[in-house]
């Protein structure tokens, strides 16, 4: 799916999450697309179960619905790059092992290392593993595990024992919602567990997560506040959200729009090892 294809398309789906309902002449006109195009757009909304098409128009289903994957990619992508660069940049240099969940955020992550020399990388996200395969500076490692269609990730027990066998410098931990009230949170419980056996087995956590993720809470847990050493946010996130979190002990680093990050808590030192 091409990036304006699913641009559009996640502008259409705030439309009718916003709205209740829409026409589909409401929406040729809010998106500036012919009726066919429309049309095809809300076709393949459906088929992913996140709207109810009527007559001659479409209905919102729960709002809270996960997003795709491949419609996720298109949001807040500037915001994503900024986080991902900065993220990126905090790790030592020489040989070093990182792991790295699914999810946009994350996976811009993974784009950025894509050139560093002498780096092993731990993953359950497909789009990550073959985007990576074929650079021969990088050493690669995919779980095992059934794949979720949503997001594109690999999950369960045999997920899990692979993260359980191997040890990481850093986990990049990609989320749906991070909050002092539940940590840092995602839709499905199952790739909750995934990604705590991924979290349990870093020396330091990092969290990559826009400006919309902060304060937020959803379904699963996957890792508690106090097992967070780093979030990376940009600085769309809610003041007061963020102040929670670095008060909870959190190093909180805003990537600004332009100009120099800034640390909600500096950092006082590197994390100690679990």
């Amino acid at each position: 799916m091409s990036h304006k294809r699913s641009d559009r398309m996640m502008r259409a789906l705030t439309y009718v999450n916003e709205h209740g309902t829409a026409r589909l002449t409401e929406l040729v006109r809010e998106l500036g697309v012919s009726s066919a195009t429309m049309r095809r757009d809300l076709a393949d909304m459906e088929e992913q179960g996140l709207v109810l098409r009527t007559h001659g128009g479409v209905r919102a289903l729960d709002p809270t619905t996960e997003v795709p994957v491949l419609l996720r990619d298109s949001r807040f992508r500037e915001a994503k790059l900024r986080i991902a660069q900065h993220a990126a940049g905090l790790l030592p240099p020489g040989r070093y092992s990182v792991a790295i969940s699914g999810g946009t955020t994350a996976a811009a992550v993974a784009r950025a290392l894509a050139t560093r020399p002498d780096l092993a990388i731990a993953t359950n996200a497909l789009t990550t593993a073959t985007e990576l395969a074929a650079r021969s500076n990088l050493q690669v490692i995919m779980t095992g595990g059934f794949v979720r269609s949503s997001s594109l990730e690999a999950v369960g027990v045999l997920a899990e024992h692979t993260f359980n066998a191997i040890n990481v410098g850093t986990a990049f931990l990609g989320t749906d919602g991070i909050s002092v009230r539940g940590g840092a949170t995602t839709h499905d419980e199952t790739e909750a567990r995934t990604n705590h056996a991924m979290v349990a087995h870093a020396e330091r956590v990092v969290v990559v997560a826009d400006g919309s993720k902060v304060g937020r809470v959803t379904l699963a847990k996957m890792a508690d506040l106090e097992e967070i050493d780093v979030l990376v946010t940009d600085s769309s996130a809610d003041p007061a959200a963020l102040d929670a979190i670095a008060a909870a002990g959190v190093d909180v680093q805003v990537v600004a729009d332009d100009g120099p990050v800034a640390a909600v808590r500096p950092a006082e030192g590197p994390a100690a090892p679990r």
